[in-house]
């Protein structure tokens, strides 16, 4: 078994003549967290939607666990065990935030879904979804509807729909945007807790977060790689600190500018 498990090689998007992933050559290690920053602009969000087949690279190539996966559809490669979460929420609103983790374990019965018929059909799901539940400290929202919760926890039930998936790689689209500090705090620890076993890729514009929880970091410019390496490594790089966060030289700043 290879020790990388999602690899690009050249990837390139070109959208009418402009150029918004350039020659893009990315390994993510099979078991680690690994982060893919970048200032405004740099090309972060394009490159995230190539990996995970909602956009189609112009050229280039990505393999997944050894696998071309570059002319796939999204549900293909989720199928794969490739799942990604959505900066935006995407969670069923009215329904239950238990409901939402059965729907999502209802992946098993192919292209069928029954919470309109008999509760019985669903009752399978139940032991397994309040362990999910449990697992991104939701067991007390269980009966709350999903558009009533706050916005961390609201994130957290993303997480766990993302896990009913049984994902062998998660990629994670912001996860802590828009959160206060204890929900970041939270969600930290969530994402540590949560892949043990598995392998992630976020997108993350919180320095800070991607300090604490990232393994090796690829820091994008103008949809190109600038650096890759761990936090201290690409935090000295001055062309990092320099497009990153202008001439602050300690990596530190506002991170809305990720």
């Amino acid at each position: 078994m290879s020790d990388t498990i999602l690899e690009a090689q050249g990837l390139t998007k070109e959208f009418r003549g402009f150029l918004a992933v350039k020659d893009v050559n990315l390994k993510i290690r099979r078991g680690s967290i690994h982060g893919l920053i970048g200032p405004n602009g740099a090309g972060k969000t394009t490159c995230f939607n190539l990996l995970t087949k909602f956009l189609i690279p112009t050229r280039g190539r990505i393999t997944y666990d050894g696998r071309d996966i570059t002319s796939m559809k999204p549900a293909e490669v989720a199928r794969l065990g490739l799942v990604r979460s959505f900066q935006i929420s995407a969670v069923f609103p009215h329904l239950t935030v238990l409901e939402n983790v059965k729907l999502a374990l209802q992946r098993e019965r192919g292209g069928s879904y029954d919470f309109w018929r008999s509760a019985d059909v669903l009752n399978k799901y139940d032991d397994r979804a309040r362990e999910l539940l449990a697992d991104v400290a939701l067991t007390e929202w269980e009966e709350t509807q999903a558009g009533q919760l706050p916005y961390g926890r609201k994130r957290a039930l993303e997480i766990a729909t993302t896990l009913a998936l049984d994902p062998v790689m998660m990629l994670l689209d912001e996860p802590t945007a828009g959160m206060t500090h204890e929900d970041v705090d939270r969600i930290v620890a969530l994402v540590k807790r949560v892949s043990k076993g598995r392998t992630v890729l976020l997108v993350e514009h919180n320095l800070k977060v991607v300090e604490g929880l990232c393994d090796e970091i690829t820091v994008l410019a103008r949809g190109e790689v600038l650096a890759q390496g761990d936090y201290a490594a690409v935090s000295r790089n001055p062309e990092v600190q320099a497009a990153y966060l202008g001439t602050d030289p300690n990596f530190q700043g506002d991170a809305a500018h990720a």
